[in-house]
């Protein structure tokens, strides 16, 4: 097997070694201890999992079978290795690892393919159709919604199709700012090739590190800086997507008028329409400068009026970010003595300004605004940003917190692996609501856990940021996190569910930028209505007749 791509470990979120310490947080543990009850002092941190005591299904892959795909890629690049399989079963989702760690693994895919082209990518599936076996396309492996996992009953040969030798930037039209890049190619490579060139696609989700262009695309993600460069929807303009027989092919265009949008099918269709081989992005030169700076605004309300007027305004930061004030306890209580953040509360200048304003500190929400661009454009873009939180009550603290916040933005899902390894749930669910509802929003979903921990009987915490601004809205990420007690997965789908339900039901979306996956399908008919459920099962059925793409993804009666 080939040695190119790279996998994050089969137990956890990112590479081997890497992890979350606080130990050199001083305020972390007791904050836990506060918002949780566990004490991180006398808590012990489970052993790592052992992967020879793990069962896995045995592969249904013949020989025969094994023996065709190896005469497409090459022996080396087709592995029915049990720890491959393990890899390629679930994402990284709380539930998905709760699984991994509980040795529960009812399917697994059957075998793993590398391809190195999307010719390869073309024999394979002619091949798997044919012999009527299932395909998973399969890209970083970091989905946290159910879009990788293999319907438990199924009977049929499953593939996991992994596209992490498609990994190249391609091309790049110079003059129209459009880059041809493999759908394999994971974010920190891609980012890379197109800076050599001076280029950036722009695109920073949480998963960055770990996560493929294809994957972005399947599942409609978002990125940290989406305000100035647009979601993968804004940025993905052309594609290229293997079917049955023959190659899916949109042409790259500024606009078009042809009809219902092809493009837009495939966008968020999760490896149900066939396999993306291929996308052409707009790219954007590389900012002349980058500046990230933190605000602090008395209360919620007044960040998220302030982030609406931005957002309305003629200001075009690049990242609008405001967090509530239990995100933002727990902000100040990950950094480290002395510096980021906790310097301009661990001395007493600035909480002294704050309560010469009136402020309660209980109630501060920390913001962080970004700025790209020409100097004077960046600088410009601040004015007008700086009037509108003064405006709203708010006040600047420099850039210093950002250039920590740009630092260790892409840490996170560690700590969720940190705290389940001490017994605990930490996981998320994001939205989008217009502005008028935002608020209620935010509201219901914390109503909506608060009922669920007391249901089962735990004390547990919740928190929330405005992370991406529109016109009419705003995405809202919420984080949440309890201590087990007896049925780990039960009690996540206690709180789980009172979350997502919270957001149909104030109108909001199921997914921001998660995608569907299965553990948010059931909320599917509410967000889109029945008609919308119909159009999107013919869609399905009429272009993947046999079931053979991520069958019962998305729609998971079919």
């Amino acid at each position: 097997m080939t040695d190119v791509v790279k996998h994050m470990k089969w137990w956890g979120w990112g590479r081997e070694g890497v992890g979350f310490h606080h130990e050199d947080k001083p305020k972390f543990a007791p904050f836990v201890l506060n918002a949780v009850g566990l004490d991180l002092h006398t808590a012990t941190p489970a052993v790592e999992p052992n992967f020879d005591e793990l069962k896995v299904p045995r592969s249904k892959a013949t020989a025969a079978f094994v023996k065709e795909l190896a005469a497409i890629v090459g022996a080396e690049h087709v592995t029915k290795d049990d720890m491959m399989r393990v890899v390629h079963t679930y994402g990284k989702s709380l539930r998905d690892l709760v699984r991994i760690r509980g040795n529960m693994i009812l399917r697994a895919p059957d075998v793993v393919v590398y391809p190195a082209d999307e010719a390869e990518v073309q024999r394979i599936v002619d091949a798997a159709v044919a012999a009527d076996a299932v395909i998973i396309p399969f890209g970083g492996g970091s989905n946290i919604a159910g879009s990788l996992e293999p319907y438990p009953k199924e009977k049929r040969v499953i593939i996991s199709l992994d596209l992490g030798r498609l990994n190249q930037v391609l091309d790049v039209d110079a003059d129209s700012g459009l880059a041809r890049i493999q759908a394999g190619a994971q974010g920190p490579d891609l980012e890379a090739q197109l800076a050599e060139r001076g280029w950036t696609i722009g695109h920073f989700p949480d998963s960055f590190t770990h996560s493929t262009l294809g994957g972005w695309v399947a599942t409609r993600s978002s990125g940290m800086q989406s305000d100035k460069y647009g979601d993968i929807a804004d940025i993905a303009r052309g594609m290229r997507v293997v079917r049955p027989g023959g190659v899916l092919v949109l042409r790259p265009l500024p606009s078009t008028s042809s009809g219902p949008s092809v493009r837009e099918m495939i966008l968020g269709s999760e490896g149900r329409l066939g396999v993306i081989t291929e996308v052409t992005v707009q790219v954007h030169r590389i900012p002349e400068k980058r500046d990230v700076f933190a605000y602090f605004f008395p209360n919620w309300n007044a960040g998220i009026a302030a982030m609406q007027e931005i957002s309305e305004s003629d200001a075009r930061p690049s990242i609008t970010r405001v967090s509530d004030s239990n995100e933002t306890g727990f902000s100040l209580a990950t950094s480290k003595e002395s510096t980021g953040v906790s310097k301009f509360l661990s001395g007493t200048v600035l909480p002294t300004l704050m309560k010469s304003k009136g402020w309660n500190l209980d109630d501060i929400c920390l913001s962080f605004i970004g700025y790209e661009g020409g100097t004077a454009h960046a600088k410009r873009q601040k004015k007008l940003v700086d009037a509108i939180v003064k405006k709203h009550g708010g006040m600047g603290v420099g850039s210093g917190p950002g250039v920590l916040y740009d630092q260790k933005k892409f840490d996170t899902p560690y700590l969720r692996d940190f705290l389940l390894d001490r017994g605990a749930a930490g996981d998320v669910s994001e939205t989008a609501a217009p502005w008028s509802r935002l608020n209620e929003v935010h509201d219901a979903a914390y109503a909506a856990a608060n009922a669920a921990y007391a249901e089962i009987g735990v004390k547990g915490w919740i928190m929330s940021h405005l992370s991406h601004s529109y016109h009419s809205g705003a995405c809202l990420y919420f984080t949440f996190a309890f201590v087990f007690q007896d049925d780990p997965i039960a009690e996540y789908n206690v709180v789980k569910n009172a979350i997502q339900q919270s957001f149909v039901d104030h109108g909001a979306t199921i997914s921001h930028h998660h995608g569907v996956g299965v553990e948010h399908a059931p909320w599917l008919e509410q967000d889109i209505s029945a008609e919308g459920v119909k159009v999107m099962s013919g869609l399905f059925a009429a272009n993947d007749p046999g079931s053979n793409f991520n069958p019962r993804t998305v729609i998971t009666s079919s």
